[in-house]
């Protein structure tokens, strides 16, 4: 696993209510891939406790092998820090013990912020997030592992997204299969604005998520 740059300790850009922000934040070597079930059943017990903030909700989250996306809204740049801190920390300490691992750091670097403020910014952040995998290549790895191909990605909340271009994405959910629990979105932008640059299909492949 090839260790990046660690985020530059930086202002943070300032966020409002009104607002939403792409968070992305890595896990060091010690930590393995993420792409684990043991690793995203840690992740999705951290996301529930963090359900329980009300001045900061994750909406949307994908986890890579290296990383973890997320779409978040917050009341402001406050707001932000302190659940992005609640949310690391929970993480943390789920991943340590699902990885066996008694302590120590998981996340290497500062988490990294950029804030959403129109409909198109929005639209490829939340198509960036969700089909992140097939930027990875992920999603050939599945469809060589089980003949058929894979349409949404099960490491994401993609399975709660309602508004994919394809009006009945074939995907069906295994019975033991527990999705992300994400909060719903309150912000205009993420909740209805974001279909004002576009629709978003499964099969799109990301490049540029930040693009105006």
């Amino acid at each position: 696993m090839n260790q990046r740059k660690s985020e530059p300790h930086r202002v943070r850009p300032p966020i409002i209510a009104t607002e939403c922000a792409h968070v992305v934040i890595r896990v060091g070597e010690p930590v393995g891939a993420l792409r684990r079930w043991k690793c995203y059943r840690a992740v999705n017990r951290a996301l529930r406790i963090t359900l329980q903030r009300a001045a900061f909700r994750i909406v949307h989250a994908s986890i890579q092998r290296t990383h973890v996306h997320l779409l978040v809204e917050a009341a402001d740049a406050t707001q932000l820090a302190r659940g992005m801190q609640g949310f690391q920390i929970s993480a943390a300490r789920h991943l340590n013990r699902a990885i066996g691992r008694p302590r120590g750091n998981v996340f290497i670097d500062r988490y990294h912020a950029t804030v959403i403020r129109s409909p198109t910014q929005c639209r490829n952040a939340v198509a960036y997030v969700l089909n992140n995998w097939r930027k990875h290549h992920e999603d050939h790895a599945r469809h060589g592992r089980d003949g058929r191909g894979a349409f949404l990605d099960a490491f994401s909340s993609a399975i709660r997204f309602t508004g994919w271009a394809e009006s009945h994405p074939p995907w069906r959910v295994p019975s033991h299969y527990d999705p992300l629990a994400v909060a719903h979105a309150q912000t205009w932008l993420l909740r209805a604005g974001w279909a004002n640059g576009a629709s978003i299909s499964m099969h799109e492949v990301p490049s540029r998520p930040h693009a105006f």
